[in-house]
């Protein structure tokens, strides 16, 4: 009934100035919790993660629009506080999906996106672990996962183009090592985006020292500081088993070359290669 009576107003509500779109287990949940806490910062009135630019486009823009604030509420924030309030959401998937960029900039002209990244082993070894947990994934064993993403994922983007509703497990749920590639993802983006309108963030950072990125995300988005939220850890996650070393050595190695690539994002080396 929510969802239906969301669609009746859309047109009274607000669109997203800005999108948290990933990555997928590097603290997204965490800044969208911080973010939220903000009184000029809009979250969708139901849930963090609408999906719709990667899984429910078939559905259409009035869909999308209806989960958003009414424009009545915003302008009464934007009188109380002398600039306009912002609505956003955060689906990490919207980074990786290989329409989804092209899908927003076509229906948000001139929104932002803040991207955070972090060790691409970790996320990979945290990313099986959820997956297990939810029951997206059968294969417990991690080093198998890994070695079966190469065949789960050959033909995936071809299939997530055969229309607007077009979904691939896979690719949503086992693209361990792929995800964790993240300059060519950001590089896909920047030619719809520009590098003005992309904001990327080391992840270990942000938990490092929230308050200094907290800083970044609003100067970025052009908001004023209106005091700290309380700064807390969301969705963590325990691992089955741990790692073996000669695992972790083989996967770092083979990202390196894809870390180095994001030094022009960070504006410096990302902190797991330090």
């Amino acid at each position: 009934m929510s969802r239906g009576a969301g669609r009746a107003t859309a047109l009274a509500r607000v669109l997203p100035s800005f999108l948290i779109v990933g990555a997928q287990r590097c603290g997204t949940t965490s800044l969208y919790r911080a973010l939220s806490a903000h009184p000029l910062l809009l979250k969708p009135v139901r849930h963090k993660g609408v999906h719709y630019f990667d899984v429910a486009y078939g559905r259409g823009l009035p869909w999308y629009q209806g989960h958003f604030p009414l424009r009545a509420a915003a302008a009464r924030l934007a009188r109380r506080h002398g600039t306009a309030a912002r609505a956003f959401e955060s689906s990490p998937y919207y980074l990786f999906h290989p329409l989804a960029g092209e899908r927003i900039a076509v229906d948000l002209p001139g929104v932002k996106l803040v991207v955070l990244v972090r060790d691409p082993v970790e996320r990979a070894c945290s990313a099986h672990a959820h997956e297990l947990a939810r029951g997206f994934e059968t294969e417990a064993c991690f080093e198998r996962a890994v070695d079966l993403e190469p065949d789960r994922l050959t033909g995936a983007e071809e299939s997530l183009r055969a229309g607007p509703d077009a979904v691939h497990h896979a690719h949503r749920h086992h693209a361990y090592l792929a995800r964790g590639r993240y300059a060519d993802q950001l590089d896909r983006l920047e030619p719809l985006f520009g590098r003005e309108r992309m904001l990327v963030l080391d992840s270990h950072a942000f938990f490092a020292d929230p308050e200094r990125v907290y800083d970044r995300v609003l100067e970025f988005l052009g908001v004023p500081h209106l005091g700290y939220p309380v700064f807390e850890r969301h969705n963590g996650r325990g691992r089955p088993a741990p790692l073996p070393c000669a695992v972790r050595r083989r996967l770092r190695d083979g990202f390196e070359a894809d870390d180095l690539r994001l030094t022009r994002w960070l504006g410096g080396e990302p902190s797991w290669r330090r």
